[in-house]
């Protein structure tokens, strides 16, 4: 009884797992079969950090075959080159791409009305808006930007209606933004058909483009996206590192960082932390410099300024090369980016980030020199009375001449009336003469 008992035990054990096993793969087939889109999120500055994230997107949708990219936007503006790459990505996708600005109330303007254009399925939360692509220059006086000059909005304006044209959209209307900085609101935008529903949410939105017909470079798809579920793309460690040093503001702190560690490190060696820092801030401010479009002229006003503070630094001139450095830096920081695609509120988040840096270089600088003043009228400690009336240990035994432990250095000594002084004793420093000390007798052993 006991062998069937345990026999039946085993059975209903096998059984129990194989049923579990059905299960599990029948779970696994029905989520393979089941409709899925990949999203995404544009907020913020678009960035080169930007691009690399759509553009891994894009692959790993078409790899595993999902119904369709969303990306979703909310942001001021961007970058060209960033915006520029993101857009081609997108055209020549061979997956459906939708782009949706949302929550209620964002925005897409400028760099951001690029991307929405290029979607294949454009929609719009309910008090969203789109538009305001003109593209500026920065002027450094209150009013902060102009327009860009006619080559670069009559270049920008061709694309904007390029683009607008491959996806079917009216070009005269994507043309304007650009050019009379037009903005619209979701309403606006559909009336003109620049966008193709309004939808308050994501869901709302899938269920909308069910059955549409998307045509891609392999041939013509319809969607699949009636309760389909969606995946967040989230950006890799890399990506989030590559958005933050391509951002212009970021850089130029990193630049900062770098350049006062780099000057306190050759002012103070040996602690290492200040030039290490410095090195690696500087090296990431390098990196970011490259991936947005910079003023060459600009550029040389930076390391103009950056070799007049490190020659203040290694050879005071009380502050008549420093000056010039920080005007210099702060000139060169104003007009280094060269990026029409941004907003007119970044520009001026920009000129008081250029500003901060003159003011933090210029206490820096201060500070600086008040230490060279201090230096210069505190009292001479090296001398014939560096170590007046200080205390030492003999330890070779002076007759008259012998070796004294003063400070933990070892230094010779001679007693001031002649007399033997054991090892040991303690003596009181009181002249010295060249490399020895005068000594007497302190009477005291340790």
């Amino acid at each position: 009884m006991k062998y069937l008992y345990n026999r039946r035990t085993i059975v209903a054990l096998v059984m129990t797992l194989m049923i579990f096993l059905i299960s599990l793969v029948g779970l696994a087939e029905e989520n393979q079969s089941s409709p899925f889109v990949y999203t995404l999120k544009v907020e913020g500055m678009v960035t080169a950090g930007t691009t690399n994230h759509i553009r891994r997107s894009i692959e790993v949708a078409e790899k595993d075959g999902a119904e369709a990219l969303v990306i979703l936007l909310n942001t001021p503006g961007g970058l060209v080159n960033a915006t520029l790459d993101i857009v081609g990505d997108m055209i020549s996708a061979d997956v459906p791409i939708i782009t949706y600005v949302s929550p209620q109330g964002g925005i897409a303007a400028s760099a951001g009305t690029f991307i929405m254009i290029g979607g294949h399925k454009a929609a719009m939360a309910p008090g969203t808006t789109i538009g305001a692509a003109m593209p500026v220059m920065v002027r450094p006086d209150e009013e902060g930007s102009a327009a860009a000059d006619d080559k670069t909005i009559l270049f920008l304006a061709g694309h904007m209606k390029s683009i607008a044209e491959a996806r079917d959209r009216p070009g005269d209307i994507a043309e304007r933004f650009v050019t009379e900085n037009l903005t619209l609101s979701g309403g606006e935008a559909l009336e003109l058909g620049v966008i193709d529903l309004i939808e308050s949410n994501l869901d709302s939105l899938l269920n909308s483009l069910d059955g549409e017909k998307i045509e891609l470079e392999s041939g013509i798809v319809t969607l699949n996206t009636s309760n389909a579920s969606a995946r967040e793309m989230e950006k890799t460690t890399q990506e989030k590192i590559t958005h933050l040093v391509s951002n212009p503001q970021i850089t130029f702190v990193l630049l900062l960082i770098g350049v006062y560690g780099l000057i306190i490190g050759f002012s103070s060696p040996g602690t290492f932390v200040p030039e290490v820092l410095g090195a690696i801030s500087l090296l990431l401010a390098l990196y970011g410099l490259g991936l947005f479009e910079v003023n060459l002229f600009a550029a040389l006003l930076m390391v103009l300024g950056v070799g007049l503070l490190v020659a203040e630094a290694l050879t005071p001139t009380y502050g008549v090369l420093g000056v010039g450095g920080v005007i210099s830096m702060v000139l060169g920081i104003l007009y280094l980016p060269v990026e029409p695609l941004v907003s007119d509120r970044w520009l001026a988040q920009f000129r008081f980030m250029a500003f901060g840096i003159g003011i933090i270089g210029s206490v820096v600088l201060v500070i600086m020199l008040a230490g060279i003043y201090r230096l210069k009228k505190s009292p001479i400690i090296h001398g014939s009375r560096e170590f007046m009336m200080d205390v030492a240990r003999v330890v070779e035994t002076i007759d008259p001449e012998g070796l004294i432990m003063v400070r933990g250095e070892l230094w010779k000594a001679r007693s001031a009336g002649g007399e033997k002084i054991e090892k040991d004793m303690q003596v009181r420093i009181i002249d010295r003469e060249n490399m020895t000390c005068i000594v007497e007798s302190d009477l005291k052993e340790e």
